[in-house]
């Protein structure tokens, strides 16, 4: 693991710190890895949607359709 250290302003420092025990985390260094997992989550989950939009003709998905698929899940 790497150490980073950088300087942030005093009320920051205080908001981070609230939001620690708020959360329930152990540590501010807990609280911030789990912030920076949640965005790098985020930003693949956002690449996955914009991969699936661009994939191919889009397709209406209704009732209908659900039930389709459901029923196509579902073997007796």
């Amino acid at each position: 693991m790497v150490a980073v250290t950088f300087s942030i302003p005093e009320d920051l420092q205080t908001f981070i710190e609230s939001q620690t025990v708020k959360n329930g985390f152990p540590s501010t260094d807990h609280y911030l890895r789990n912030l920076l997992d949640r965005e790098r989550e985020r930003e693949r989950l956002e690449g996955m949607l914009i991969e699936g939009l661009e994939s191919g003709e889009p397709i209406e998905v209704n009732d209908d359709w659900w039930e389709q698929k459901r029923s196509s899940l579902i073997k007796p």
